[in-house]
């Protein structure tokens, strides 16, 4: 949650469903992931496009796989970005799985 902008106007999505704000978001994922790092598998990521928004914002589209876990998957991302005081920090998210053939 480190990238993640730390503020109430962060908005994150995934499987249909909308999450505001970074607490409620890393609350979210530990309660699916726990803190157990062993149990949460390898992620990997592939960056697909990049495109700039000006000298302080970015859109992201990649791809993501998860591994070596009970929730495995693939999917698309596309990830939103913005330079701050603290760097450049995502302040919008929307994840979605590939859904199997």
């Amino acid at each position: 949650m480190f990238g993640y902008e730390r503020s109430d106007a962060l908005i994150f999505t995934s499987g249909a469903k909308l999450q505001r704000g970074w607490q409620d978001t890393h609350d979210k994922y530990l309660a699916k992931y726990g803190n157990d790092s062993s149990g949460m598998g390898k992620l990997d990521f592939e960056i697909l496009d990049v495109r700039g928004l000006g000298a302080d914002g970015a859109i992201v589209l990649g791809r993501w796989t998860l591994s070596r876990t009970k929730n495995s998957g693939t999917g698309i991302f596309t990830l939103v970005l913005h330079r701050g005081p603290d760097g450049w920090r995502v302040v919008h998210d929307h994840t979605s799985a590939s859904v199997p053939d």
